[in-house]
């Protein structure tokens, strides 16, 4: 069979293959249903371009100040248009997905403040940010304090706890869609469209952010369909579309995003600052492409779940679950089975396949962290990657590919790995 001869040539054994194509025909029609998800966002994407009258003179590049950038405004209107918000700030000058939520959330509190996380705890990056690990120039620096409200044990929202930290100095509360490096569930954006109902009934002023990494374009709508003021995110993420090399975005309230663009720049420059070095081409197709590009990326996620979890193996969401973002966990149990696994998706890559991940002291995580990912765009989340901390439950996080096809294989590759070196039950797979 050629498919077969290609897949052993690029690593992959006739058994784990032939499992792999048996786990795909049970998965035909949930990815059909994807594909009807990318079609659907595929057509709000084309309607904000047609609608705000992209042309090629929004391609030119800009330096300098950037005075006068129509490309980079365009680009912010179709953003807003897309996102149903008033204004969106989207800059290469934002260079990931920490940065964009530190703005935000400086830009949005005042000492005096108190920022709320009603999901448990933040995504690692940001304990610095806030200062819950202490450091320089954190919120907590600056008087800013910091509430939390655990989930349930079964990962639902605990509206007792979270209706008791809410309090006058409440000024902003931050939901993070996905699991971060948590094995718990990531929320939907009807949970997130009950959970801002619900803080908007105890304290109706209360400005809320979500963090909407990783979550974009893998339903129909977004955070701010459903009452968030702010949904951020990092174009090396889903909405990148794998071609924008960096930058982030912040989507909201028209009074929520002129703050973050005086923090971003300065106060009086705001938004009316930030050159957009030649990036535009990229962002632009980038953000056309994003639907589709999502979509293979979330049926890489449905693959990984159902070829693992017949193994033994721990996942979040469960193989039969619905999907809310592009990640998927796989609890592998020891600090080995993670090297594996990492080491299969980054034989996989098409760029430093050679390269042999290990666990290094990264910055900004208080943990060993371990990160396979050979892209063109580097740390690129959308490109087929894998990573995780070395602590337990070691699980490892993986997401992305550009392709479906590409996802297949790096999955393939993984649990090859996981069985040559014996981490993995081969009867499955023999």
């Amino acid at each position: 069979m050629e498919l077969e001869a290609m897949y052993q040539k690029l690593g992959v054994s006739p058994q784990v293959f032939a499992y792999g194509q048996h786990v795909l025909e049970r998965l035909r029609g949930r990815f059909d249903e994807i594909d009807r998800t990318a079609e659907y966002n595929q057509g709000k994407v084309l309607a904000a371009m047609q609608e705000n009258r992209l042309a090629a003179n929004h391609f030119a590049a800009t330096t300098g100040y950037g005075y006068d950038d129509e490309g980079r405004d365009n680009l912010e209107r179709i953003y807003a248009s897309v996102f149903h918000t008033e204004a969106a700030l989207v800059r290469p000058q934002i260079t990931c997905g920490t940065h964009a939520l530190t703005v935000a959330l400086s830009a949005n509190l005042l000492p005096g403040d108190e920022l709320l996380s009603p999901v448990g705890a933040p995504y690692d990056t940001l304990e610095e940010v806030i200062g819950i690990r202490e450091s320089t120039c954190s919120l907590k620096e600056y008087g800013v304090t910091y509430a939390q409200a655990d989930l349930r044990p079964d990962g639902g929202f605990d509206f007792d706890a979270i209706r008791a930290a809410i309090n006058e100095r409440t000024k902003l509360i931050t939901i993070q869609r996905s699991k971060g490096y948590a094995t718990r569930p990531t929320f939907s954006v009807a949970q997130i469209g009950e959970l801002i109902a619900f803080c908007r009934s105890v304290k109706p002023d209360v400005k809320i952010m979500v963090d909407n990494c990783y979550g974009e374009f893998v339903e129909t709508v977004e955070p701010s369909d459903v009452g968030a003021d702010m949904v951020v995110g990092s174009l090396i993420k889903n909405p990148g579309g794998g071609l924008a090399p960096i930058g982030g975005y912040i989507c909201g309230t028209k009074a929520c995003v002129e703050r973050c663009a005086y923090r971003l720049s300065a106060p009086g420059l705001g938004r009316e600052v930030g050159a957009n070095l030649g990036l535009m081409p990229a962002f632009y197709q980038g953000f056309f492409l994003a639907p589709t590009v999502t979509a293979g990326a979330l049926k890489g996620a449905i693959f990984a779940a159902n070829l693992y979890e017949p193994l033994g193996f721990s996942c979040v969401p469960g193989a039969e679950e619905k999907r809310h973002d592009i990640i998927q966990a796989v609890t592998l149990g020891s600090r080995e089975a993670m090297v594996a696994f990492c080491k299969g998706i980054q034989a996989a890559a098409p760029v430093d396949s050679y390269v042999t991940p290990e666990p290094w002291a990264m910055p900004g995580y208080d943990s060993e962290v371990i990160m396979a990912a050979g892209a063109f765009v580097q740390g690129s989340s959308i490109e087929l990657s894998a990573d995780g901390p070395i602590r337990p439950p070691y699980a490892v996080y993986f997401q992305g590919g550009l392709t479906w096809q590409h996802a297949k294989l790096g999955i393939l590759l993984s649990l090859q790995k996981l069985a040559d070196a014996g981490l993995a039950p081969t009867d499955y797979v023999s």
